[in-house]
């Protein structure tokens, strides 16, 4: 009974540690984006880097791709990495946003 009562335990701390947390997005090559030149990368060459963005948009006419890996948990690590890409109506680079919680 006392082997029932543990695995019962295991079982429920395991459940709430899998519940308690969350991940949006997926694992992209952040620190590339130390690469990356308004005015010469390609949409291409974005692509072969960082993969298919998570989403997609348009920002003041020009194409934007959101790249996320955000990481959050009710014990209090959180962690979130996002890159936004604005290409021209020619698919070169124009501007980029890089924001991270890890130094």
């Amino acid at each position: 009974m006392k082997m029932n009562k543990l695995a019962l335990y295991a079982l429920l701390a395991a459940a709430l540690g899998t519940a308690a947390c969350v991940t949006v997005g997926g694992k992209f090559n952040s620190p590339a984006a130390n690469r990356l030149e308004p005015g010469k990368t390609t949409q291409e060459e974005a692509l072969k880097t960082f993969g298919q963005p998570f989403r997609t948009g348009v920002d003041s006419g020009d194409a934007a791709w959101t790249y996320v890996d955000y990481h959050f948990s009710i014990f209090g690590q959180q962690k979130a990495t996002d890159l936004v890409l604005r290409f021209d109506q020619n698919g070169i680079l124009k501007s980029y946003t890089y924001n991270s919680t890890e130094p």
